[in-house]
């Protein structure tokens, strides 16, 4: 296997999915005081969401409460709680490019802009035949660190 030409740099997000946004701001904004920076609303991706934020700066972290526009539509985003999980990576078209040719399982969809106005995409959740690394159960989203986030964590770690 040839070395990694990426680096994953830390969380960018969460997302938790339910019926209701309403009693999951009660837990993340009532009580625990997060913020609501935004909303985003998809009738391709069946979702109303919530943009909530823990932190601030390049290490601030997104956390997305998110309610189906229609429970009896796909995608469900509501039937797993902890929805996906959502990763800064510091070259995206290289790092599908390494873990496509390595076996990694993508969902469909390729490379595009997300909710955040970053390039994304998804780890599928399940392997295949022919990709047989998956997120093990797990939606995982490869979300395109821009410059300042890179940055900040390659001072972090120096």
């Amino acid at each position: 296997m040839s070395q990694r030409p990426f680096k994953i740099l830390g969380i960018q997000q969460i997302a938790i999915g339910g019926p209701s946004k309403d009693r999951l701001k009660t837990l993340w904004v009532d009580m625990l005081g997060l913020d609501v920076t935004g909303n985003f609303v998809s009738e391709r991706e069946n979702v109303d969401e919530d943009i909530c934020a823990i932190g601030s700066g390049p290490f601030k972290v997104e956390v997305d409460l998110m309610q189906p526009l229609d429970a009896d539509k796909k995608p469900a985003v509501h039937t797993t709680p902890l929805n996906h999980v959502g990763l800064w990576v510091d070259d995206l078209p290289k790092a599908v490019e390494w873990l496509s040719a390595n076996g990694v399982r993508f969902a469909p969809g390729g490379i595009r802009k997300g909710a955040a106005g970053y390039d994304i995409t998804f780890m599928h959740p399940k392997g295949n035949d022919e990709f047989p690394i998956g997120g093990e159960g797990v939606l995982i989203e490869m979300v395109q660190a821009p410059q300042e986030v890179i940055d900040a964590f390659a001072r972090m770690t120096g």
